[in-house]
């Protein structure tokens, strides 16, 4: 039996779903206990919204939450904590994050962190990646995949580039069945979820990255959409240049030995 503890940082309520539901189900059977450090609520800030949307931001969050509690049951999760920050706004909150999943790790005795992989996926997938990184001197951390846009095309649970040590789960015909019912039940994500697999998961060991450049070359799934000439809530058109300069502030804050600013605009 495993005696391990992981505790899974899930930027939005669904990507531990999305990412590694198997290879949850697989680690709890084996022993080990698993808790969810919900990063943000998945639901992206008032104003970004449709105006007849933003009156019931308050309602979609808390549902968004409601399913993740529903699937946290499904998979065994204990869940630690579930932050107010809206989607897309992880990065403005850099040395706040790093210090809950700090307080987190010690909270849960944690052995392992769980994060989805640098791959550009979504902004603030690759920054809990970042922030995870924060930490590796004090824990292992693995990374899962989720979805990139590596050589143009959309590309589900596997890394924009193999190195050789990832581990590859080949989820059985009863895996992928309740993976499936699992998505499911982020009925409010339904749309976003389309592109998700469930033949295999792909973890690996935190890779080694340079967090000053994009995680592949060409355009990131994040960013296959910039040209629709107004701003639909369902793109995010922060760009990346500004995401990884909020990213080498942090840095570079850290390798000077300043105090870490609480928000990645703080002086």
């Amino acid at each position: 039996m495993s005696d391990e503890r992981i505790l899974i940082l899930i930027p939005h309520p669904d990507d531990e779903v999305a990412g590694c539901a198997a290879a949850i189900g697989r680690a709890r059977d084996a022993g080990a206990a698993l808790f969810g450090l919900y990063l943000t609520t998945g639901v992206p800030a008032p104003e970004t919204l449709w105006p007849w949307q933003r009156r019931r931001h308050a309602e979609l969050v808390e549902r968004r939450r409601g399913e993740a509690r529903e699937a946290a049951a499904l998979l065994g999760i204990e869940p630690l904590a579930f932050a107010e920050r809206p989607a897309r706004q992880l990065k403005s909150f850099l040395g706040e994050a790093v210090a809950e999943i700090r307080a987190a790790r010690l909270q849960c005795h944690a052995t392992r962190i769980w994060v989805p992989a640098w791959e550009g996926g979504h902004q603030d997938h690759d920054v809990a990646n970042f922030l995870a990184a924060q930490i590796a001197r004090d824990v292992p951390v693995t990374e899962f995949a989720e979805y990139n846009y590596a050589g143009g095309a959309v590309r589900s649970q596997s890394f924009p580039a193999l190195r050789g040590d990832e581990t590859v789960l080949r989820l059985s015909a009863l895996e992928t069945t309740q993976k499936r019912r699992l998505l499911a039940r982020y009925r409010s994500e339904a749309r976003n979820l389309t592109h998700i697999g469930t033949a295999v998961e792909m973890l690996r060991p935190l890779g080694p990255y340079d967090y000053r450049a994009p995680p592949h070359q060409g355009t990131l799934f994040r960013e296959r959409f910039h040209w629709v000439p107004f701003r639909h809530p369902r793109v995010d058109f922060d760009s990346s240049a500004d995401i990884l300069a909020a990213l080498a502030r942090f840095d570079g804050a850290a390798a000077a030995g300043a105090p870490l600013p609480l928000t990645a605009g703080a002086a």
